[in-house]
């Protein structure tokens, strides 16, 4: 399969980036959008030119790592990661846009890389549990409702990569802060410090730049994970109850 790409090259955060035109040919078609990406490293390498920075881990749709921007799209054409893409999703001779995620609190690093620290510190923001660890517990000594068990499961599939974020128009994170806030906020272990993780966690991601939420649902359409938006009503009535609970302490 033939391609033509328009890759983003930027030498680094503070320099002015552009689109650059790079031809893709003898591509197999089982090959991965980052498998596709190594072939044309090699062969600007072999040209004597620099290859293109993109960020990768585990090539295996569960870290999150291939934050790519591809005809627009975040992740990619198709629910999934970037890894998880297979060039027989696109047709022989098309034209492949492919861009970093666009996002203000990502900035970039180098071409296709961005620093999606901000990330980790809303995370930081949450702190921790005060349950005491020791062995293993039976999991039959904390009985959970199925339901709330399955819910809780729906938010930890989150992988933080970023996508909802970029796919936001306001550059919104609240689907991925939703997520990790209802997470633990609906197990027995994360209740006792619920309230205050909320309003950390808002606070921070307020703090890192992140755009408000407007009902455009384009980062559930865009969540490789499949979390669903209603984690973001279910977080602003968390936060709506401990700010008022924050309050009511304040002046007893």
């Amino acid at each position: 399969m033939n391609f033509h790409l328009k890759i983003w090259r930027q030498a680094e955060g503070n320099k002015q980036g552009g689109f650059q035109d790079v031809e893709a040919g003898d591509i197999p078609s089982e090959a991965s959008f980052l498998e596709m990406l190594d072939i044309v490293n090699d062969r600007l390498t072999e040209g004597g030119d620099e290859p293109v920075a993109f960020d990768h881990d585990c090539r295996e749709g569960i870290c999150g790592s291939c934050s790519l921007t591809i005809n627009g799209i975040p992740q990619g054409p198709g629910r999934g990661t970037a890894c998880q893409l297979y060039m027989r999703k696109f047709s022989d001779g098309d034209t492949i846009y492919i861009e970093p995620f666009r996002v203000g609190a990502f900035p970039v690093i180098k071409d296709l890389v961005v620093n999606r620290s901000a990330f980790d510190r809303v995370i930081a923001a949450g702190g921790y549990i005060s349950e005491r660890c020791g062995n293993a517990q039976d999991a039959n000594d904390t009985p959970i409702p199925k339901t709330v068990a399955d819910y809780a499961m729906d938010a930890a599939a989150c992988i933080g990569c970023g996508a909802c974020a970029a796919a936001c128009p306001n550059g919104s994170a609240m689907l991925f802060v939703s997520a990790k806030v209802g997470h633990l906020g609906l197990l027995p272990q994360g209740k006792p410090e619920a309230n205050r993780r909320v309003r950390g966690m808002v606070a921070r991601m307020d703090a890192e730049g992140f755009g408000n939420c407007s009902n455009y649902y384009e980062c559930e359409a865009v969540c490789p994970a499949g979390v669903p938006a209603a984690f973001i009503a279910k977080m602003n009535r968390d936060y709506a109850l401990a700010s008022v609970r924050n309050a009511v302490e304040a002046t007893a």
